[in-house]
Protein backbone atom coordinates (compact mmCIF):
# COMPACT_ATOMS: atom_id res chain seq x y z
CA UNK A 1 0.00 0.00 0.00
CA UNK A 2 2.79 2.57 0.98
CA UNK A 3 4.62 2.22 -2.44
CA UNK A 4 0.77 2.85 -4.62
CA UNK A 5 0.88 6.48 -4.71
CA UNK A 6 -1.66 6.66 -7.85
CA UNK A 7 -5.27 4.87 -8.00
CA UNK A 8 -6.64 4.06 -11.20
CA UNK A 9 -10.01 2.01 -11.73
CA UNK A 10 -12.35 0.41 -14.27
CA UNK A 11 -15.73 1.25 -14.40
CA UNK A 12 -18.21 -1.33 -15.01
CA UNK A 13 -18.77 -4.12 -12.83
CA UNK A 14 -15.72 -2.43 -10.22
CA UNK A 15 -16.51 1.11 -9.33
CA UNK A 16 -20.28 0.82 -10.33
CA UNK A 17 -23.04 -1.65 -11.17
CA UNK A 18 -24.70 -1.18 -14.62
CA UNK A 19 -25.99 -4.55 -14.85
CA UNK A 20 -24.30 -4.79 -18.25
CA UNK A 21 -25.31 -8.31 -19.83
CA UNK A 22 -22.27 -9.35 -22.41
CA UNK A 23 -24.13 -12.71 -23.16
CA UNK A 24 -26.79 -10.73 -24.11
CA UNK A 25 -25.40 -8.15 -25.70
CA UNK A 26 -23.67 -10.65 -28.12
CA UNK A 27 -27.05 -12.99 -29.00
CA UNK A 28 -28.39 -10.03 -30.00
CA UNK A 29 -25.42 -8.86 -32.39
CA UNK A 30 -25.57 -12.64 -33.80
CA UNK A 31 -21.78 -12.75 -32.40
CA UNK A 32 -20.14 -16.37 -31.01
CA UNK A 33 -20.08 -16.45 -26.79
CA UNK A 34 -17.17 -15.36 -25.24
CA UNK A 35 -15.57 -13.01 -27.80
CA UNK A 36 -14.14 -9.28 -26.92
CA UNK A 37 -16.95 -7.65 -28.33
CA UNK A 38 -15.01 -4.68 -29.79
CA UNK A 39 -12.44 -6.76 -31.31
CA UNK A 40 -15.27 -8.42 -33.53
CA UNK A 41 -16.53 -5.63 -34.29
CA UNK A 42 -13.68 -4.79 -35.86
CA UNK A 43 -13.17 -7.95 -37.81
CA UNK A 44 -16.63 -7.40 -39.35
CA UNK A 45 -16.63 -7.85 -43.45
CA UNK A 46 -18.81 -4.90 -44.51
CA UNK A 47 -19.40 -1.13 -43.20
CA UNK A 48 -23.07 -1.85 -42.94
CA UNK A 49 -22.79 -4.56 -40.50
CA UNK A 50 -20.12 -2.69 -38.50
CA UNK A 51 -22.38 0.24 -38.31
CA UNK A 52 -25.64 -1.78 -37.02
CA UNK A 53 -23.22 -3.40 -34.53
CA UNK A 54 -22.04 -0.24 -33.14
CA UNK A 55 -25.42 1.26 -32.91
CA UNK A 56 -26.74 -1.72 -31.04
CA UNK A 57 -23.81 -1.36 -28.25
CA UNK A 58 -24.10 2.12 -28.21
CA UNK A 59 -27.35 2.05 -27.06
CA UNK A 60 -26.36 -0.91 -24.60
CA UNK A 61 -23.63 1.27 -23.21
CA UNK A 62 -26.40 4.07 -22.47
CA UNK A 63 -28.66 1.91 -21.40
CA UNK A 64 -26.24 0.77 -18.72
CA UNK A 65 -24.91 4.22 -17.85
CA UNK A 66 -28.66 5.14 -17.18
CA UNK A 67 -29.06 2.31 -14.74
CA UNK A 68 -25.55 2.52 -13.10
CA UNK A 69 -25.45 2.34 -8.86
CA UNK A 70 -22.11 2.60 -6.86
CA UNK A 71 -20.60 -1.00 -5.88
CA UNK A 72 -20.83 -1.01 -2.48
CA UNK A 73 -17.85 1.02 -0.68
CA UNK A 74 -16.74 2.52 -3.80
CA UNK A 75 -18.03 6.36 -3.55
CA UNK A 76 -16.34 6.26 0.21
CA UNK A 77 -12.96 4.84 -1.31
CA UNK A 78 -13.11 7.97 -4.13
CA UNK A 79 -14.13 10.41 -1.25
CA UNK A 80 -11.10 9.11 0.88
CA UNK A 81 -8.95 8.96 -1.86
CA UNK A 82 -9.77 12.85 -2.69
CA UNK A 83 -9.31 13.90 0.60
CA UNK A 84 -5.89 12.59 1.07
CA UNK A 85 -5.02 14.06 -2.46
CA UNK A 86 -4.25 10.59 -3.94
CA UNK A 87 -4.56 11.00 -7.66
CA UNK A 88 -7.83 8.67 -8.95
CA UNK A 89 -8.76 7.91 -12.74
CA UNK A 90 -10.85 5.53 -14.43
CA UNK A 91 -9.98 4.12 -17.97
CA UNK A 92 -12.82 2.13 -19.34
CA UNK A 93 -13.32 0.08 -22.57
CA UNK A 94 -16.66 2.25 -22.39
CA UNK A 95 -17.52 4.98 -25.00
CA UNK A 96 -16.93 8.50 -23.60
CA UNK A 97 -20.35 9.40 -23.50
CA UNK A 98 -21.80 6.57 -21.52
CA UNK A 99 -19.21 7.46 -18.98
CA UNK A 100 -20.09 10.78 -18.54
CA UNK A 101 -23.21 9.86 -17.88
CA UNK A 102 -22.43 7.17 -15.00
CA UNK A 103 -20.03 10.20 -13.82
CA UNK A 104 -23.14 12.87 -13.65
CA UNK A 105 -25.55 10.42 -12.10
CA UNK A 106 -23.42 9.00 -9.56
CA UNK A 107 -21.21 12.68 -9.20
CA UNK A 108 -18.27 10.22 -10.00
CA UNK A 109 -15.49 12.75 -9.92
CA UNK A 110 -11.92 11.31 -10.42
CA UNK A 111 -8.97 13.38 -11.93
CA UNK A 112 -8.83 11.87 -15.05
CA UNK A 113 -10.70 9.15 -17.00
CA UNK A 114 -9.79 7.33 -20.35
CA UNK A 115 -12.16 5.55 -22.60
CA UNK A 116 -11.85 3.60 -25.84
CA UNK A 117 -11.69 6.66 -27.59
CA UNK A 118 -8.77 8.14 -25.91
CA UNK A 119 -6.31 4.70 -26.44
CA UNK A 120 -6.43 0.93 -27.64
CA UNK A 121 -8.43 -0.83 -25.31
CA UNK A 122 -7.27 -2.96 -22.86
CA UNK A 123 -5.87 -5.32 -22.40
CA UNK A 124 -3.46 -2.95 -24.11
CA UNK A 125 -1.40 -1.02 -21.61
CA UNK A 126 -1.80 2.29 -23.35
CA UNK A 127 -4.35 3.93 -20.87
CA UNK A 128 -2.43 2.67 -17.92
CA UNK A 129 0.69 4.31 -19.43
CA UNK A 130 -0.90 7.53 -20.33
CA UNK A 131 -2.32 7.76 -17.30
CA UNK A 132 1.14 7.18 -14.91
CA UNK A 133 2.55 9.71 -17.17
CA UNK A 134 0.03 12.47 -16.60
CA UNK A 135 0.00 12.26 -12.78
CA UNK A 136 4.28 11.70 -13.11
CA UNK A 137 4.34 8.38 -11.77
CA UNK A 138 5.70 5.45 -12.44
CA UNK A 139 3.80 2.56 -13.41
CA UNK A 140 4.89 0.95 -10.61
CA UNK A 141 3.53 3.39 -8.01
CA UNK A 142 0.09 2.93 -9.64
CA UNK A 143 -2.46 0.67 -9.09
CA UNK A 144 -4.93 -0.79 -11.54
CA UNK A 145 -8.06 -2.15 -9.83
CA UNK A 146 -10.70 -4.19 -12.36
CA UNK A 147 -13.18 -7.24 -12.53
CA UNK A 148 -12.00 -8.92 -15.08
CA UNK A 149 -9.04 -10.61 -17.00
CA UNK A 150 -8.17 -7.83 -19.89
CA UNK A 151 -7.78 -5.45 -16.28
CA UNK A 152 -5.08 -7.79 -15.08
CA UNK A 153 -3.67 -8.24 -18.29
CA UNK A 154 -3.28 -4.32 -18.39
CA UNK A 155 -1.92 -3.92 -15.48
CA UNK A 156 0.92 -6.71 -16.35
CA UNK A 157 1.23 -5.21 -19.45
CA UNK A 158 1.95 -1.70 -18.44
CA UNK A 159 3.87 -3.03 -15.26
CA UNK A 160 1.52 -1.66 -12.59
CA UNK A 161 0.05 -3.22 -9.66
CA UNK A 162 -3.06 -5.13 -10.14
CA UNK A 163 -5.75 -5.74 -7.96
CA UNK A 164 -8.75 -7.68 -8.52
CA UNK A 165 -12.34 -6.85 -7.64
CA UNK A 166 -14.60 -10.10 -6.56
CA UNK A 167 -16.99 -8.27 -4.92
CA UNK A 168 -19.59 -11.68 -5.07
CA UNK A 169 -17.61 -13.55 -7.71
CA UNK A 170 -13.86 -14.95 -7.56
CA UNK A 171 -13.11 -16.62 -11.16
CA UNK A 172 -10.36 -18.52 -11.45
CA UNK A 173 -8.36 -15.53 -13.38
CA UNK A 174 -8.50 -13.53 -9.88
CA UNK A 175 -5.23 -15.68 -8.86
CA UNK A 176 -3.38 -13.27 -11.26
CA UNK A 177 -3.89 -10.52 -9.82
CA UNK A 178 -1.42 -9.28 -6.81
CA UNK A 179 -4.55 -8.99 -4.51
CA UNK A 180 -8.20 -10.03 -4.62
CA UNK A 181 -10.23 -7.58 -2.74
CA UNK A 182 -14.08 -8.67 -1.94
CA UNK A 183 -14.77 -5.02 -0.71
CA UNK A 184 -13.56 -1.54 -1.18
CA UNK A 185 -13.67 -1.03 2.54
CA UNK A 186 -10.83 -2.64 2.88
CA UNK A 187 -8.46 -0.68 0.64
CA UNK A 188 -10.42 2.65 3.08
CA UNK A 189 -9.49 1.19 6.26
CA UNK A 190 -6.13 1.15 5.58
CA UNK A 191 -6.23 4.21 3.87
CA UNK A 192 -7.53 6.20 7.13
CA UNK A 193 -5.10 3.31 9.21
CA UNK A 194 -2.09 5.36 7.26
CA UNK A 195 -3.38 8.74 8.79
CA UNK A 196 -3.30 7.51 11.98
Amino acid sequence: MESVKGYIFDLDGTLVDSALDFDMLREKLGFPKGVPVLEHVDKLPDPESRSVALEKIYQFELDGARKATWMPGADRLISELRHQGIPTGILTRNMREAVALTQEKLGLDVDIVLTREDCAPKPDPEGLQKIAEQWSLSAAQCVYIGDFLFDLQAARNAGMYSWFYAGQKRPHYAEEADRVICHFDEIHTELRQRLM
